[in-house]
This record gives structure tokens, sequence and C-alpha cells, in this order.
């Protein structure tokens, strides 16, 4: 980034820091915000949903209402597949963080305010992607892991999700959920196969005993799904001029509900009433995250 031209200045701080954030906008005239900030790792924030809550749902409303504040034009919040229908606390905090980016961009003060979502899968290669995963259990001679062999993901390169990423943002009108187009879902088990046949290696199986690399099956994850999907109802996404991103409708969900049910929400979480926080969170996504 240097090298192009655009000096990078690395601030240390948390996304739900108000006063941070009110003072960094200042400073620096921020016209465009990529908020990418949020536990993404699905049991681990199953496992600790509290903060999963703080974090991922009140940083992205401190957040988007800071921007607001200081008069910024362009707003992206990186969001997920796992925010359709989720199973799991991660995916529903993040369908309440597209609610929260929608709610604020579609309520127009007189000055121009392009805030969106803009919904993917997975990054080939990113911080917690099964590539690398799978690339150093290969390395260290297996076996390669993976939760259930019928598993399903979209994946996308890092270069195509970035460039699309900042063309979705451009395409915004205010309080979009973009959603790009990924393609066919992989299958985790043929993509941990052709890794294993791409490192020189052959699998080993109850057909192929004596292979070099062995697939061992754990067992589904808290909060994981054998697919996932891009849609709520695929039949009523809008094209956009670009052909990999689609708009879900603007009517698919309204708002006016959410700043009663943010502070039903912060109320639980003020609490530490963990059931509770799982009860606001399915009321308002409308899916069962509450154990029986």
């Amino acid at each position: 980034a240097q090298q192009a031209g655009a000096p990078v200045r690395p601030v240390l701080g948390s996304v739900g820091d108000e006063a941070l954030l009110t003072r960094l906008f200042a400073e620096e005239a921020v016209d465009v915000v990529f908020h990418a900030a949020a536990h993404k790792h699905v049991p681990l924030v199953e496992a600790n949903v509290l903060e999963g809550v703080r974090n991922n749902v009140f940083g992205t409303e401190v957040l988007v209402a800071a921007a607001v504040s200081a008069g910024v034009a362009h707003f992206v919040l990186i969001s997920s597949d796992k925010a359709v229908r989720p199973k799991s606390v991660m995916g529903a905090t993040k369908r309440w963080a597209e609610l929260i980016v929608r709610h604020y961009g579609s309520r127009a003060d007189g000055r121009e305010r392009r805030f969106c979502s803009v919904r993917f899968g997975n990054v080939l290669g990113s911080n917690g992607s099964v590539v690398p995963l799978f690339r150093e259990q290969i390395a260290a001679g297996g076996p390669v892991t993976l939760t259930d062999t019928r598993m399903t993901r979209y994946f996308m390169s890092l270069h195509e999700a970035a460039e699309l990423i900042v063309e979705a943002g451009a395409l915004s009108q205010g309080g979009d959920i973009f959603l790009l187009e990924m393609g066919e879902p992989v299958r985790i088990a043929d993509l941990a196969e052709n890794m294993i046949r791409l490192a020189g290696l052959s699998l080993r199986s109850a057909d192929n005993p004596a292979g070099d690399i062995a697939i061992l099956e754990t067992g589904a994850r808290p909060g994981e799904k054998l697919t996932e999907e891009l849609f709520f109802d695929p039949a009523n996404a809008e094209r956009t001029e670009h052909s990999k991103i689609l708009r879900s409708p603007p009517a698919a969900r309204p708002t006016d509900d959410l700043p009663e049910a943010l502070a039903a929400l912060r109320h639980a979480l003020d609490r530490g009433d963990e059931t509770e926080v799982r009860r606001v969170l399915q009321k308002s996504v409308g899916l069962d995250l509450v154990d029986d």
C-alpha cells in the first residue's frame, strides 16, 4: 500500500471503543470504512456467546454509529453465508450486523450515506481457512481431518473477494445487502483428496491401505451446518450491472424494530444471561439457537 501511494497508519484498539473511533474518524477524515472486525470461528463463538455478541453485534453498532456521526459516506460490512438461516451464534451475530448496517444505511438525513453489507463464503488461504490447515496436516504426514465427508462450502480467491467487495461498495444505494456469486459449492472431502494428490501423495483408504495420507472424519462441531447458503430467497435476488454481484430485495427484512431488539439484547448481555442472549438472538432471526 505504501508503494501504491497510500500510507498505512496502524491503530490498535477495539471496534467497540466509541471514543477511539470518534477520535480516529475526526483525525483521519475517513471517507470509506470496510468493517471486517468479527469473531468468526463458529465453535469458539458458540462456547463464548457473550463475547461473540459484544464484539460482532455491538461492535458493529458502535462502529456504524460513529461512522454516521462523522459523516462517513461509504461503509461496507464484510458478512458471511453463515448469516443465512443461521444455526450458529456466530451466524446469527453476522445477521444482526447486516440488519444494523441496513437500518442505518436506509435512513436518509440529507447526506450521502451508502452503507451496505457484502455476503460471501470462504476465502481460500485466509486465516482459519481449511486450505492452510490441510496443507499443514499433509506436510506432517496426516491424517487430514474434516468434520463430515458430506460437508460442502463456497470458496473464492482472496484477490477476487477483495475486488468484488470494493465493487459492491461502489454499487450501494444505501442499506443494501449484496451477495457474491461464488459458483457451485465444493465438497470438503473432495478438496482434501485433491490437495493430497496435488502434493504428489496418495490417499490411504479401505481400497488403498498402503496410501500415504488418510482422511479422518471427526464429526460436526457445535453450530456447524452441512451446507451453507448465500440467499434467503434466490428467486428474488436482483441482478446488478456486475455479473458476479447480486442484491437482496430492499424489503426483504424491515428494521423498524431493531432499536428495541438491540436494547433487549444489551440488557441480557449486561446481566451476563447467556440463555436470554440466545433467545433474543433467536427471536430476531427466527431460528432456534437455544439448547432445549
